[in-house]
């Protein structure tokens, strides 16, 4: 018996029937699962820990879902929604309240429809999720490397040495390649396309954009622009943005990146709830000795950061009411393109659909599943990512737990 297998042999004991690489929610979720068919899983994790980008995500308040019509929700994932929505389908809102609910977490529901633990934070959940696990069965490494195939087996750098794993199934769930510190590196793509798997270019999805602000906005850097609705190409959104050092950051933005990546221009309409003739009229008004900044504050109520994103792209600003309606709702936004990838919450790209099949199982790799971010698709921030990562490590584990019980 060679050294590397022996130390897998003290590792973990006896060789699993099942194993998950990547220890995010698609992967804890695709564990929970095989662990549920009562088969023997190991859970194997790069991070010193399980769950990092989950606690990242719950520092602002951990957004589980968005409770909406079940359409609509499926409308945020744009291309992928027929691919997804069988997934959506067994694992959607409903599904992911229920079993927060489960783990003891308490959850509300603000007002825009976005679901959060009451605790407002990630790491109780993630302590119950992971008891949950351990219950169960599944045995969990944490500092395990995975390098890529050895034959049949999988290899691993851990603290203990080389170590290979040959499981009947294998369920990957690596994130996409942003926020590598925190785990999601996207370097298994190197590996999966030296076995022929099919993969789109990683891209950044609901990122930052980069603005080359003039010198009077610094004193406009961290207020927040409400009440504003953005637009690019087909896309449009009406959530919120800050004013940052290094541009805009945000709902607003975010949801915009499919169409920003492709070129299309930034504009955003300073008043959405009035239309272009009630400007007009506001703006027409007897302007007196107020100057031109005083009078849009006024007459048209906006705020500092409203009003000084109006200077900053719109000056010199028009003298007639009509044209200074028309930029006001439709300001167009000069920027030097997105934040770059690893600063991008999430990543479009990945395994391509066509080398799945309905089971997300590679063509390629037969016995080998891919849930989560590691997938090519994309879905704006609000509960839509989670939801989506945690109904394709279901299908994922169930599938493979599936597989094991027929053969």
């Amino acid at each position: 018996m060679d050294r590397s297998h022996d130390l897998t042999e003290r590792a973990t004991g006896a060789q699993p029937r099942a194993l998950v690489i990547g220890g995010g929610p698609a992967g804890l979720m695709a564990a929970e699962m095989l662990g549920r068919a009562g088969i023997p899983v190991l859970l194997a994790e790069a991070k010193p820990s399980l769950g990092r980008k989950l606690l990242m995500a719950g520092k602002s308040g951990l957004n589980l879902t968005k409770d909406e019509p079940f359409d609509d929700f499926l409308r945020a994932y744009g291309a992928a929604a027929d691919w997804l929505r069988p997934m959506l389908e067994a694992f959607g809102p409903d599904e992911v309240q229920g079993w927060a609910r489960d783990l003891g977490q308490p959850i509300f529901t603000g007002s825009t429809g976005r679901v959060f633990p009451q605790a407002m934070k990630a790491s109780p959940l993630l302590r119950a999720w992971l008891a949950r696990l351990e219950g169960l069965g599944v045995r969990m490494r944490s500092r395990w490397r995975w390098t890529g195939w050895d034959g049949a087996a999988l290899s691993f750098d851990t603290p203990e040495g080389a170590v290979r794993i040959t499981p009947e199934v294998t369920v990957l769930a690596l994130g996409g390649a942003s926020w590598a510190r925190l785990g999601s590196d996207g370097i298994w793509a190197l590996l999966l396309a030296a076995r022929g798997v099919e993969l789109a270019p990683f891209a950044p999805a609901n990122a930052g954009l980069c603005v080359q602000w003039s010198e009077p906005m610094r004193a406009r850097f961290g207020l927040p622009l409400k009440g504003v609705q953005f637009r690019a190409g087909p896309l449009s959104s009406r959530g919120e943005a800050v004013i940052s050092s290094r541009g805009l950051e945000g709902g607003g933005i975010y949801p915009l990146t499919p169409a920003l990546r492709e070129g299309a221009p930034l504009r955003v309409d300073l008043l959405p709830d009035l239309v272009r003739e009630a400007v007009i009229a506001r703006l027409s008004r007897p302007r007196g000795k107020a100057s031109v900044a005083n009078h849009l504050r006024k007459a048209l109520k906006l705020d500092p950061a409203r009003l000084a994103l109006l200077q900053e792209f719109g000056r010199p600003l028009p003298a007639a009411p009509s044209d200074l309606a028309r930029l006001i709702k439709a300001l167009p936004i000069r920027h030097a393109g997105l934040r770059p990838m690893d600063e991008a919450i999430s990543t479009a790209g990945g395994v391509a659909r066509a080398a799945l099949d309905a089971d997300l199982m590679l063509r390629a790799l037969p016995g080998t599943y891919c849930a989560g971010e590691m997938l090519d698709w994309e879905a704006p921030t609000g509960g839509y990512l989670l939801t989506a990562c945690l109904a394709s490590g279901r299908w994922a584990g169930r599938a493979a737990a599936a597989r094991l019980v027929a053969g």
